[in-house]
């Protein structure tokens, strides 16, 4: 006949059988990976800004080069370090995005470019274009009506 186990057993075992949860230092590294994406991010701000650059300018050569250096990293096999030690802190927008972009056209290169770079290019990034851009419009439409 099998034996039955109380809740309270049960529970003492799945809590020796579970790891402990590292949520404080894991939060601290997200905190510190994106607190220097971001930093970086200002600082290259700061810089165009000082070259007397109008805003659309300066803004856009920021995120030009956050996502070149995203790219970049993601191409030498970098990036994937810095996800593992930032956890939710490396996937800062602009970043995160380049990174979620290039790494699934890199994966399938050796299909081709049509049918693995550009097919495999959006399958992360894909779904969040298509749903962001369908709220934006839906969105869009319910202030044109309520307005």
């Amino acid at each position: 006949m099998q034996k039955l186990y109380s809740a309270k057993d049960y529970q003492k075992y799945v809590d020796k059988k579970s790891p402990n949860s590292k949520l404080g230092l894991n939060m601290l590294k997200a905190f510190l990976t994106g607190g220097l994406i971001c930093m970086l991010g200002q600082l290259l701000m700061n810089y165009f800004q000082s070259r007397n650059l109008d805003q659309m300018d300066y803004a856009t050569l920021t995120a030009m080069c956050l996502i070149l250096l995203s790219v970049i990293l993601t191409a030498l096999d970098i990036y994937i370090y810095i996800g593992k030690f930032g956890g939710a802190g490396a996937s800062i927008p602009i970043t995160g995005f380049a990174n979620a972009i290039v790494s699934p056209a890199m994966e399938f290169k050796t299909e081709g470019y049509v049918l693995g770079v550009g097919a495999k290019m959006f399958l992360i990034a894909g779904p969040v274009l298509v749903y962001g851009i369908s709220s934006s419009v839906i969105l869009g439409i319910l202030y044109y009506i309520l307005k």
